[in-house]
């Protein structure tokens, strides 16, 4: 017997649990099927589930539940990503707040072992909060970016690339991280908006006394690595300077003026220091013009032996004071300008990022992105939405070379090793690098590692393949390679899913997956970005804990809409936690009933105009929602079941057949039973995907004998039912709402029942009144419904269906007048609060000065007030 409450905490852990245990979630169970494939996004073992991950993977477990349901072999391939940075700052942390010895203090081996001890106790959490969510990935299968097959995997890699003359290393700029030591992602860096200067220097022009040229900098204290002057060729107030010479303020050092068209003429003064070593933009230059590159920095971002004396050893932010102030002693500087720009930051150490130049390895990705870029180009890779193409393509054809090296001790540590002469030997293993030193240097020679690990990325751009057992030709990769769908956020195309792909067209001649879904950002109900600063991050957990996992499922894939972010209100969740319930109470209904589920995927045998109506209604249901999940538009798929449950099935089929069970015929009870049982089993296995835990629990409490779970059940392939069956019911129900819907405008008392009167009815028409009185006689509040030639129209409300004009006389039912009054009133009020609204929005101070959310929520309430008062109107017409 089912519980009076739906409790979604009560059953969610215990479906979890029964799943697991009984490897519903396992590949491979379905040998000759075809086989349905994602990859879970590795999230980082240190995190936990927030918004993101839970509308990514709440789409992801929607389509591997879809698919399974249609009996494909599905494997979901879980895992997690080892985050170097991410990871080594954990532990570093717990080490300084237990009062334990550095890192540094610690030594390499110590400390990695002390990295993978934190992992096996505290690692992976969020693999634990995705069981909460419901996730039915083959956890049998899960990996770790570092465990032994994947670290064999990555060693492979690197040592074929070598070979392959697509890994080498070299001197060029990276994103340096000061406080952490290493270089870093373009992802790990952060711009934030801060307030500035530019600082206006002259530098003079050699051999013209008198002469300078005025440069505009944010960053002074790089004028010590200057190496020439740029301004643009078609620059009039310049190009008379190109190939002349300045003398370097302070330093004393001659650096060329070039022409380069870089230079804007409409940006600061034209003229730009050329600093190669410190700045992206100025190293592409220095390349175009064979400039002398001069690192000034070390490690630290603290001046260097590069620098003159007085310099050395300055952090660089105390150096531009004191360059500052020496410009000016000099009469160099000209003016300071405040100036709010944006400086890019480490989003894990959180200080300000250095352009440094730096020895590191380095992957050829122009070369891999060319088969990458055709795969999209022909179509062997869809994105969906299509417009994301657009992105992939600008990022892969500017495509610069890929730093893979980072300067971490927690990661894949690069197999180079080292002789004292410098030559590099690559290979997959220690013994290997000395064997290949031997045969090439002698018997006594000795190898140092290289110190640095990898950039996470390329361990994680094997893992369509690497989790499949490559480099071993394993029966999984046979089978499973290409995957069929990876589902991903915008932000890491590039970083990833572009990766991912050179790296699969490479290593295995084909693309790693077919299609690639790029979901929306999930943003709070105002339209804003989360963030921890403004204090509107929502904890996903806590919404499992409050309203259930399916609530949270359903809400997250219901607003997916292609190409639109979320606004994600906690009433929706509490909405669908509604949902839930209403279903529940239906469930309900069916046992006091004594409807049971089906024992068959086929429809029953159905005779009442009723019941082949609603077998019709779960045709289009079942047509909606597959053809929505297979086109990606999760939102419309959502709609569809839902609109089936609660209004279709909840709202009016309950409603319909509750005569038949007041009445005496028990062959319409049988049947309906049947039917009624049939349709909650499609409803369920429908709405399995989205709602998981709910699902399962009616599965089995609406019959016992199940041979199956409902994971495992059939996925609904209705054919078409008796259509004349169905015009007539959606007839009753198109006439039944329409009346109930004037009821509520006209403000008529629920407990007044009216007369219908039709004029203009046809036979068939006049039929389906037969048909139907009592129906509509109950739903409708009425105390007959009948065909006439003429009708009163004084005092009487109209509306039309379809062929005829039903009049409904409302005078003797309430007072007219009273009711003409309020409608007025009320039509007065909307029109105030609408023009105060529309004098808001019309207002260009309002809508440039109020945040955006403000204004959108204006809007909103205008048009619910024009709404109402279009309503309104319509209600006084009819009186009229």
């Amino acid at each position: 017997m089912l519980d009076k409450t739906y409790t979604p905490g009560d059953i969610e852990a215990k479906w979890y649990e029964h799943w697991e245990g009984t490897g519903a979630f396992a590949c491979g169970q379905r040998p000759d099927a075809e086989p349905f494939v994602i990859v879970m996004p590795p999230p980082n073992v240190t995190g936990n589930l927030h918004m993101g991950h839970a509308l990514d993977n709440s789409l992801q477990d929607c389509l591997v539940r879809f698919e399974r349901l249609r009996g494909k072999d599905v494997l979901w391939q879980p895992g997690t990503d080892h985050a170097g940075i991410a990871t080594q700052m954990v532990v570093e942390r717990q080490l300084d707040a237990a009062g334990g010895p550095s890192r540094q203090e610690m030594g390499r081996d110590a400390f990695i072992e002390r990295v993978w001890q934190w992992k096996e106790e505290s690692g992976g959490n969020i693999t634990r909060q995705l069981r909460r969510l419901g996730a039915s990935c083959d956890w049998s299968r899960e990996a770790f970016t570092m465990d032994e097959p994947r670290s064999r995997a990555v060693l492979k890699k690197f040592v074929q690339l070598y070979r392959d003359g697509l890994l080498y290393k070299d001197q060029r700029l990276v994103n340096w991280d000061p406080k952490l030591k290493t270089a870093i992602s373009d992802l790990e860096v952060e711009q934030k908006e801060v307030d500035g200067n530019f600082w206006h220097f002259n530098y003079p022009v050699e051999g013209e006394d008198g002469v300078f040229i005025e440069i505009a900098t944010t960053r002074p204290e790089t004028m010590l690595g200057d190496t020439a002057v740029a301004v643009n060729p078609e620059d009039e107030r310049y190009k008379h300077l190109i190939g002349k010479q300045v003398r370097l303020p302070l330093i004393g050092r001659l650096i060329p003026i070039v022409g380069d068209e870089h230079a804007d003429p409409e940006q600061g003064t034209g003229a730009l220091k050329v600093t190669p070593a410190h700045d992206f933009n100025d190293f592409e230059i220095g390349k175009r013009h064979n400039l002398e590159m001069i690192n000034i920095f070390d490690r630290d971002a603290a001046i260097n032996e590069n620098a003159p004396e007085k310099y050395r050893g300055m952090d660089r932010f105390e150096a531009r004071k004191v360059i500052v102030a020496d410009m000016d002693a000099a009469g160099f500087l000209v003016k300071v300008i405040p100036h709010r720009h944006m400086v890019p930051y480490g989003d894990r150490g959180g200080v300000v990022i250095e352009p440094w130049l730096t020895e590191q390895w380095y992957v050829d990705a122009e070369t891999l992105a060319k088969p990458a870029i055709e795969a999209v180009e022909t179509g062997k890779t869809n994105f969906i939405p299509k417009n994301w193409e657009k992105t992939y393509f600008e990022w892969m054809r500017n495509i610069q070379p890929w730093c893979v090296s980072r300067q971490l001790w927690w990661g894949h540590r690069i197999p180079a090793w080292y002789a004292p002469d410098g030559t590099v030997f690559v290979e997959e293993t220690e013994e290997e690098a000395y064997a290949a030193a031997r045969k090439q240097l002698g018997a006594d020679v000795t190898l140092t590692r290289d110190p640095d690990v990898l950039d996470t990325w390329f361990s994680s751009a094997m893992w369509p393949y690497s989790t499949m057992g490559w480099p071993e030709e394993t029966p999984e990769l046979a089978k499973y390679y290409p995957n069929t769908t990876l589902i991903t956020g915008f932000d890491i195309i590039f970083f990833w899913v572009a990766r991912m792909m050179m790296s699969g067209i490479h290593f295995m001649g084909d693309v790693p997956f077919k299609d690639v879904y790029i979901h929306a950002l999930v943003r709070d109900e105002h339209g804003a970005k989360m963030s921890k600063s403004k204090g509107n991050v929502i904890d996903p957990i806590e919404f499992i804990e409050k309203y259930g996992a399916d609530a949270l499922r359903f809400t997250l894939v219901a607003m997916e809409a292609q190409g639109r972010d979320i606004k994600l209100a906690e009433k929706r969740v509490e909405g669908y936690r509604n949902f839930g319930t209403k279903l529940w109470n239906a469930a309900r209904f069916c046992e006091m009933n004594g409807i049971q589920g089906s024992d068959s995927v086929e429809a029953p045998e159905a005779t009442l105009a009723v019941n082949k109506w609603i077998i019709g209604e779960v045709a289009k249901a079942a047509n909606g929602v597959t053809s929505a999940l297979e086109a990606f538009r999760f939102n419309d798929a959502a709609d569809a079941i839902y609109h089936f449950a609660w209004g279709t099935f909840c709202d009016w089929y309950v409603e319909l057949i509750k005569p038949i069970f007041w009445g005496e015929d028990d062959a319409q009870k049988a049947e309906t039973r049947a039917v009624a049982g049939w349709v909650l089993d499609q409803i369920l296995v429908l709405l399995h995907p989205f709602m998981p835990f709910i699902t399962e629990e009616l599965w089995h409490a609406t019959r016992d004998d199940r041979p199956y779970d409902l994971i495992a059940a059939q996925w609904p392939t209705v054919t078409a039912a008796d259509a004349a069956a169905g015009e007539e019911v959606n007839w009753a129900i198109k006439f039944i709402t329409e009346i109930r819907s004037i009821r509520a405008e006209m403000n008529v008392p629920a407990s007044a029942k009216a007369t219908a009167l039709v004029v203009g009815a046809s036979d068939a028409t006049k039929a389906r009144l037969d048909a139907f009185q009592d129906m509509l006689c109950r739903l409708a509040r009425l105390e007959v419904a009948k065909a006439v030639d003429t009708a009163e129209t004084k005092g009487a409300a109209q509306l039309v269906v379809d062929e005829a004009t039903v009049y409904l006389p409302l005078a003797d039912l309430m007072d007219l007048d009273a009711e003409k009054a309020r409608l007025e009133k009320n039509a007065g009020k909307l029109e105030k609060e609408a023009g105060g609204l529309r004098g808001r929005l019309n207002n260009q101070g309002f809508v440039a000065k109020a945040p955006a959310h403000v204004v959108e929520e204006a809007k909103e309430q205008l048009a619910d007030l024009e709404a109402q008062l279009e309503k309104t109107k319509a209600a006084l017409k009819r009186l009229g």
